[in-house]
């Protein structure tokens, strides 16, 4: 990877999905995997660029939201109990892509219509916490294919919130963001096991993607209302779909 247009190119995109991603709460982690394939990265890198850059965005959307008083322990920790282990076991796998890029684009675009087709949700309208083995069920889904395609799963876990009505969109994106940090974090350390190597440019992509979390998390915290941040998760679920269906 020593292009100089090719790492340009990507440091671009980067930037640019992790201001969009992060503005809902979410990592970015299918943008970058969509913008490496459109351009020819070789697939080997692919999780450990997302998954990494995914830590970065994450974790200062993490900050931002949990400030600004959005952060939820409860409703989270059955969800992460059991998506932690098994993003652990889905990053030690290698599993070829052209089974799981098609069935997540797919589920990117089904979660985007339900979202276009359900209004956005007030604070009164959220229903209570999810009963805990459905927490847990879908934690586990979510984090066994979070790692095994080398995204955080908050991308799966937002609409899931909202569309269950067990969360508002500006408590959906901060848990969206702890949920793809952790499950990332477990992902790189199975990942790490049979690595070859760590890309050069990896710690500049990584400063890039950090200033551009920290501008698109500052907007969606502080200056974007929770409408928006509905209609503009359900718009960041149709790119990531598309985009992941034309790198097939």
């Amino acid at each position: 990877m020593d292009d100089p247009g090719l790492i340009a190119g990507l440091t671009g995109l980067f930037l640019l999905m992790a201001v969009l991603y992060a503005a809902v709460g979410q990592g970015g982690g299918s943008g970058y995997l969509a913008a490496m394939a459109l351009l020819g990265v070789t697939p080997e890198n692919f999780r450990l660029i997302a998954l990494t850059l995914n830590v970065v965005v994450s974790s200062i959307g993490l900050v931002k939201f949990s400030r600004a008083g959005f952060f939820k322990g409860k409703l989270l920790l059955p969800f992460v109990l059991s998506s932690v282990p098994l993003a652990f076991v889905g990053g030690y796998l290698s599993l070829p892509p052209e089974i799981f890029k098609p069935l997540v684009g797919a589920a990117l675009l089904w979660a985007a219509v339900l979202l276009f087709w359900k209004p956005p949700l007030p604070e009164e309208g959220v229903t209570g916490d999810p009963p805990l083995w459905a927490s847990l069920v879908a934690g586990g889904g979510i984090g066994l294919l979070s790692g095994l395609i080398g995204i955080g799963g908050g991308i799966f876990l937002a609409p899931l919130l909202i569309l269950k009505g067990w969360a508002t969109a500006k408590t959906t994106a901060c848990l969206s963001s702890a949920f793809i940090l952790v499950n990332s974090v477990a992902a790189l350390v199975g990942i790490g096991f049979h690595t070859e190597g760590i890309p050069s440019f990896l710690p500049v992509w990584m400063v890039v993607v950090a200033v551009g979390g920290w501008i698109g998390s500052d907007f969606g915290a502080k200056r974007l209302s929770p409408k928006t941040l509905h209609w503009l998760l359900a718009v960041v679920l149709v790119i990531a779909g598309v985009r992941i269906f034309m790198s097939i």
